[in-house]
């Protein structure tokens, strides 16, 4: 801020394992966000280490952080984010196209995980034509279509009704069950109790981390 420095996160230490799900908690300015694009390698932290399967990627340089969010991490936005020229299909590929695979092979990869969110019928629709909850579904099939070690999903229901949130949920469910790692920023209380481990952050800090628990409404 000008020439104010502001500390976000304040010295966070978390160790998420391989196959958890993890939902992130905190009031807004609780640091949940930028927690969130340090660990999608969308930011870089000025200080301390962030290890990924191995990996330090706490100071690397853009085009190599941008080689391993297109590898490593599939991303799953509130707004969806989907291209609005392209079809669903188009919408999957795109992540394989950067890799570089060839074009028959990206269709196929496409429309399998189209397929694994219930989507093969609407895979010539542009996002005009879907739903909100086909549009999140589309999303979904994109961050998975590099078989990511790691799904980022930042209020993947904030922009849904009750019921089909409950089904994009029930979608984050079947992808943990594959034996994806999953880490959620939501701020309802019914979204987060999805997931296995409930983290809550306050002023930059974590303020409880808890496994197997479920959070009552207050």
């Amino acid at each position: 801020m000008g020439r104010m420095e502001l500390e976000v996160l304040k010295g966070i230490s978390l160790d998420i394992f391989k196959n958890e799900y993890v939902a992130l908690m905190g009031p807004s300015g609780s640091g949940k966000s930028t927690l969130m694009n340090i660990l999608g390698c969308l930011d870089t932290p000025t200080a301390g280490t962030y290890i990924l399967n191995g990996q330090d990627v706490s100071q690397m340089e853009d085009n190599d952080l941008a080689e391993i969010r297109n590898k490593e991490i599939g991303f799953v936005f509130q707004q969806f984010n989907l291209l609005p020229r392209l079809t669903a299909k188009e919408n999957v590929a795109l992540p394989l196209v950067y890799g570089g695979m060839a074009k028959k092979q990206r269709n196929e990869k496409a429309m399998h995980v189209l397929e694994m969110v219930g989507l093969t019928d609407r895979s010539h629709h542009k996002p005009n034509e879907l739903s909100g909850g086909q549009g999140q579904r589309v999303a979904i099939a994109r961050a998975l279509v590099n078989d990511p070690s790691i799904i980022l999903a930042d209020e993947p229901t904030g922009n849904l009704d009750t019921s089909t949130s409950e089904e994009i949920m029930e979608i984050f469910g079947e992808i943990h069950s594959n034996g994806n790692t999953v880490v959620l920023v939501t701020h309802e209380v019914d979204i987060a109790n999805n997931a296995h481990r409930i983290i809550r952050l306050r002023d930059g800090i974590v303020e409880s981390d808890k496994r197997g628990e479920k959070l009552s409404h207050v």
